[in-house]
């Protein structure tokens, strides 16, 4: 089926091209110039010629200097028109790539801050990386440059034969009869080439992804001592480019010998051919060099034109992959009324914007993911009153986050209905939601900057003083206290210049900086020490107070005290209830708390 599509491609190049439209539209006076430039550029290289054409037929032929003068100034300002017509195309030219790809990276991005989570969970980080960067950029570079170029060259290509036509028929057509076969042999070199090309990027593409994971995964690699494998990866993987590499050199050498063979061939029939014509004088030597600069210079337009051709053929697989982008809706979205009143993620209406209590219940509730077989709640439901603590435990896998996916609204219930404060949760936006939501995950992000642009995530407007009040409460300001330059301290990419409790501990200071009505703990005591879980504990018994929290637990003894607990195992909940009731219960979860007693008893007892 895919050699089938890219055939199609083949057949229509211009496929993709009015997908384009909605985005050169803004650059229509531009590209018009751009494109009378390019024409008006084609045309002073049509007519240079006959300046030399004027200068022998005069000057040398007829042995006399008379308009010298008015000559040289002509030629002076032709060139002035020439350079003017050149820089206004080329400087054009590079707007409109830059423009374009500006804006369609915007778009792209944009777009992909609407999407759901289970975009995400389907497409990889690099082929979404590819497709806003990569495809946008040659996108960008067809509009352009490639367009500027097709037009100067193919225009270029019809007023030489025309011109030539005009000074004499039969000799244009010894010229223009070695065309044809020369554009076929630039195309054959043309395929070739490119498909060196291609698989010079799939070993690039390849090579980069080795050596990111050679220096990410370093310390993997040198605890599991495979540095000679990866290094014999990365050779084999770079040798083979290198290969290829020459191969595709070799062939584009013998390419331009071909243009030059062509060219020089060419020259000869002209040569033959109006020679004979200069000696029986039915032919003006100035007009002979005419045909001489035609005959030297048609060819590498011809190289360019086809050139142009098949970059617009291999660009229609980035113009569909944006496309497709752009054209994939969200699996979560608010209706045109709830955008209308509450504005969406880019143009928010906060003033109609109602406040969050913390009221949370599931009405007769069906999941299953997306891209999901199995459901994993059926007909579920759940009261959570405002102001409750809700523990969800359950083994690694058990499927623990899908009852905060659904409240977060992240996903959107099958069957059913998510209510916040009494009203489905698809009846007010996603941002006011989200806006009203804390959310601390098991393993911290942290942006790069400065500790205070973090934590300023949370609330843009937060002051110096809520700023450090926010990490007291968490016990963090001991950490900003030790950064030289306190508050202004930089974190490193992705948080890397602090430890995970560090980094931990200022997420937990970020969550509360935004005064959320809802907060979400995914296993946020799960990657952290002793000390610094015994810190957090502290806060959280503090900021719970007043607020919904939903808990996804990995040690039990941290929520003993929650006011339900709900027990996943395989997806789904198989038991619910308080700390006391499970455990008389004697079930899943007595089984689960008891197992991990032991096992921290035991390393107790072995310190």
């Amino acid at each position: 089926m895919k050699k089938k599509q890219e055939r199609e491609y083949v057949k229509l190049p211009m496929f993709g091209i009015p997908k384009l439209i909605p985005y050169l539209r803004p650059y229509g006076r531009i590209l018009l110039v751009m494109v009378l430039c390019g024409l008006g550029g084609s045309a002073t290289d049509v007519l240079l010629p006959f300046f030399q054409k004027y200068a022998l037929n005069h000057f040398v032929a007829l042995g006399t200097l008379d308009t010298l003068v008015p000559f040289i100034l002509l030629y002076l300002l032709f060139l002035v028109v020439q350079m003017t017509v050149n820089f206004i195309s080329t400087y054009f030219a590079a707007r409109v790539e830059h423009s374009v790809s500006r804006d369609l990276r915007r778009e792209g991005f944009n777009h992909l801050q609407t999407l759901s989570f289970s975009y995400f969970n389907q497409n990889s980080v690099g082929y979404i990386h590819a497709r806003v960067m990569s495809d946008t950029t040659r996108i960008g570079e067809l509009c352009s440059w490639s367009l500027m170029d097709g037009v100067w060259h193919i225009s270029y290509i019809v007023g030489v034969i025309a011109v030539m036509f005009s000074m004499n028929a039969r000799l244009a057509l010894l010229v223009v009869a070695v065309i044809p076969f020369t554009a076929v042999c630039i195309a054959l070199f043309q395929s070739k080439l490119s498909g060196f090309h291609r698989r010079i990027r799939e070993i690039n593409s390849k090579i980069t992804g080795n050596f990111n994971e050679g220096i990410t995964g370093a310390k993997t690699v040198k605890t599991l001592v495979i540095e000679e494998k990866m290094a014999g990866d990365f050779n084999a993987d770079s040798g083979e480019m290198k290969r290829t590499a020459i191969r595709a050199a070799r062939m584009n050498a013998l390419f331009g010998s071909v243009i030059t063979f062509a060219s020089s061939f060419v020259l000869a029939l002209v040569l033959w051919r109006g020679g004979k014509l200069t000696m029986e004088n039915a032919m003006l030597i100035g007009t002979l060099s005419v045909f001489m600069s035609y005959a030297i210079g048609v060819m590498e337009p011809i190289r360019w034109a086809i050139d142009a051709l098949s970059s617009l053929i291999n660009v229609q697989v980035n113009i569909e992959r944006f496309t497709k982008l752009m054209e994939t809706k969200s699996d979560v979205a608010d209706t045109p009324e709830v955008t209308l009143k509450y504005g969406d993620s880019f143009d928010p209406k906060r003033e109609n914007w109602e406040p969050l209590h913390g009221d949370i219940e599931f009405c007769d509730v069906t999941f299953k993911y997306p891209d999901g077989e199995e459901y994993i709640l059926e007909h579920f439901d759940l009261k959570i009153p405002q102001g409750s603590s809700v523990a969800i435990v359950g083994e690694t896998g058990a499927g623990k986050s899908t009852l905060v996916n659904l409240v977060c609204r992240f996903f959107e219930p099958t069957e059913g209905k998510v209510l916040i404060d009494g009203r489905d949760a698809r009846e007010r936006s996603q941002l006011w939601l989200h806006s009203n939501i804390g959310y601390v995950l098991q393993t911290p992000h942290l942006f790069s900057g400065t500790v205070a642009e973090n934590l300023r995530y949370g609330n843009p407007g937060a002051t110096e003083e809520e700023i450090m009040a926010a990490l007291k409460r968490v016990s963090a300001d001991d950490i900003v206290a030790k950064m030289e330059k306190g508050l202004e301290s930089e974190v490193g990419e992705g948080g890397d210049l602090l430890s995970t409790g560090e980094k931990q501990l200022l997420s937990f200071a970020r969550a509360i900086l935004a005064d959320p009505r809802i907060l979400v703990l995914d296993e946020a005591t799960a990657s952290v020490d002793t000390i610094t879980e015994g810190k957090i504990q502290s806060a959280i018994k503090e900021i719970t107070e007043g607020r919904t929290s939903l808990v996804i637990a990995h040690r039990l003894s941290t929520i003993r005290n929650s006011d339900l607990i709900l027990v996943v195992s395989g997806g789904k909940i198989i038991e619910r209830g308080t700390h006391t009731e499970l455990m008389k219960a004697k079930g899943h979860y007595y089984s689960l708390y008891t197992k991990q007693f032991e096992e921290e008893s035991t390393k107790e007892l072995l310190k």
